[in-house]
């Protein structure tokens, strides 16, 4: 989707700080952090949301769902972290390509 941002850093129109990338997915720092370690991890497909998954798509959510503690784990998130994937509009996602958050590095707040 040309008009989407993760796409465009994707295709590396838009710069980011990508801290991890492998043939699936992407990892890079949030430019709006809601924790000291705040990083979005992103498919290379475009998918809208969770909502847009599919059973063609096992292989690469459950690849994305293995990697995300081994990131969490290299950017010494070691006492432990949140993930969060807002889904929809209502669920206060902004950017419509799937996306999964990793916050921590300092005291969350229960949910």
């Amino acid at each position: 989707m040309t008009d989407c941002i993760f796409c465009k850093i994707l295709d590396g129109g838009i710069p980011a700080d990508i801290v991890y990338e492998d043939g699936h997915c992407l990892a890079f720092r949030d430019i709006n952090p809601k924790a000291p370690v705040h990083l979005l991890v992103i498919p290379r497909k475009h998918i809208e949301s969770l909502d847009g998954l599919g059973a063609e798509d096992k292989e690469l959510i459950s690849h994305m769902m293995l990697t995300i503690p081994r990131i969490a784990k290299q950017q010494g998130l070691v006492e432990g972290y949140r993930t969060i994937a807002n889904t929809g509009k209502g669920g206060g996602q902004e950017v419509f390509h799937l996306h999964f958050h990793i916050l921590g590095g300092g005291e969350l707040h229960p949910m």
